[in-house]
């Protein structure tokens, strides 16, 4: 099993980019019912206002191969879509679980 785990650093004032991270988070957890690679995701948004990371997602599948298939979907891309104009960073790792 494959542990795909992101950071994300949203641009913005603190409201703009907690608005960022909820309206992904809430395309994110939609991925799991479209996209059969993908065995589950959790998604947090930071609370924490003394830290830069504004989300962070761990997906697992079973694969690396299954990891590209998942980030490849359309509904994936899309997901992205909505917060690429205001992604500042983002942190991967990839671990086996």
């Amino acid at each position: 099993m494959i542990q795909h785990t992101v950071m994300f650093r949203f641009d913005g004032t603190a409201q703009e980019r907690a608005a960022a991270a909820d309206k992904f988070r809430k395309a994110l957890l939609e991925l799991p019912a479209v996209i059969p690679q993908l065995r589950s995701i959790e998604v947090g948004v930071n609370i924490n206002p003394a830290e830069d990371y504004d989300l962070v997602l761990v997906a697992c599948a079973d694969s690396m191969a299954d990891v590209a298939a998942y980030s490849a979907h359309p509904a994936h891309v899309a997901a992205v879509a909505l917060v690429k104009p205001v992604i500042k960073a983002r942190a991967c790792v990839d671990s086996e679980k």
